[in-house]
């Protein structure tokens, strides 16, 4: 259904550093991006290698806010080593802790997810939902 999200961010390089460390935890990378050496950015697009992006992050320094509660994007995880990585490089790179990484037997049997809350307050997940 979706092809793509965006998301508004006050400062693009601080949270390029952390959509790299977090999503490269995950297997993701920049498929796109428009900054130019010298000059300030406006957007970077993120999915997977030789693919299309599915998260962008676009530069807003005015007026810029995450979506109110309940809002949250989970992102999917190859395995539950992936998830306690992309939490820990999420951490180290600004962002907020809201859920350590572990299971969570009221989503699901198997369901492995940790949430952090990245530089500009978006709520963000990473899910493997599977027996290893």
């Amino acid at each position: 259904m979706l092809h793509h999200v965006s998301l508004g961010v006050s400062d693009i390089e601080r949270s390029a550093a952390f959509y790299d460390a977090a999503f490269a935890a995950l297997g993701y990378v920049r498929v796109w991006d428009d900054l130019r050496p010298g000059e300030t950015g406006q957007a970077i697009g993120y999915g997977l290698p030789g693919g299309g992006d599915k998260l962008a992050i676009k530069h807003r320094p005015e007026g810029q806010r995450p979506p109110g509660p309940g809002f949250h994007l989970a992102f999917a995880a190859s395995s539950r080593q992936a998830v306690d990585r992309f939490h820990a490089a999420a951490i180290a790179h600004g962002g907020r802790d809201n859920g350590h990484p572990g299971l969570r037997p009221h989503y699901g049997e198997h369901y492995y997810a940790a949430f952090v809350i990245d530089p500009d307050g978006h709520a963000l997940e990473a899910v493997f939902n599977s027996a290893e």
